[in-house]
């Protein structure tokens, strides 16, 4: 997440916040990226709301997903 405005980390914090409240998945933060591990559909059910939620109470901002079919989890270090 981008948020396009002054002041951004409060936005980033509020969607993983978000993230982190919903069921179904994992969320697993570092410094440069937030790693989500579990169901495709709460997963992304998650991220739907948790964006409409940020575009609504924080204005413009920019998402990057890359999305990779199999678990990883575990894999790669200091996750």
């Amino acid at each position: 997440m981008y948020p396009l405005k002054e002041g951004y980390e409060e936005p980033i914090i509020a969607f993983i916040t978000h993230l982190k409240a919903c069921e179904g998945f994992e969320v697993r933060v570092n410094e440069t990226a937030t790693h989500l591990f579990g169901d495709f559909d709460a997963i992304f059910e998650g991220l739907r709301s948790g964006m409409k939620s940020a575009w609504q109470n924080h204005g413009k901002s920019v998402f990057v997903l890359k999305v990779l079919g199999a678990n990883l989890k575990g894999t790669a270090r200091d996750l």
